[in-house]
């Protein structure tokens, strides 16, 4: 329902800046679109790595490796995992939704969703070129452990 209503105010902010100024509005359109173009190559990859992975990774072997179950072994796993990777919200946490319904722990999830937002192992070059190496690597080690901790405490509130 909620979303229903977003795309209900959208439609209704669209139409308002349409009379209210045409040529901005088409092409604030435009650069929207082409945005959606450079993006869209990108999305439509990792959605299908995504569905070749969920294809793959059956019910049962997901609850072996990143099942409540595994413990910390599966919340580091899914910490380098959330790390290392590269994508962007509006994937990860569709992703994360069906990685819990085929069987993976509420923490492990967490801390992956946790890392993949605020540690930056592929990013930490660029990171360190404006930062410099000290603040950088504190902060990517502090949002390390700080996924943990967000982790732990996700995990007692939904038990």
């Amino acid at each position: 329902m909620f979303t229903v209503v977003m795309y209900i105010l959208a439609v209704i902010f669209l139409i308002v800046s349409f009379f209210k100024d045409r040529k901005k509005t088409k092409m604030a359109l435009k650069k929207a679109w082409k945005s959606f173009e450079n993006i869209l190559p990108a999305f439509a990859g990792v959605l299908a790595l995504i569905g070749l992975v969920l294809t793959v990774l059956t019910p049962d072997i997901i609850s072996k490796i990143i099942g409540a179950n595994t413990g910390f072994l599966g919340m580091f796993l899914t910490s380098i995992i959330g790390s290392i990777t590269l994508i962007p919200g509006f994937v990860a946490f569709p992703l994360a939704a069906s990685l819990l319904q085929k069987g993976a722990g509420v923490m492990q999830i967490a801390v992956f969703i946790s890392t993949l937002m605020m540690v930056g192992f592929v990013t930490l070059p660029l990171e360190i070129s404006y930062f410099g190496k000290r603040i950088a690597f504190l902060r990517n080690a502090l949002s390390y452990i700080f996924s943990f901790i967000v982790a732990l405490i996700i995990g007692m509130v939904v038990k």
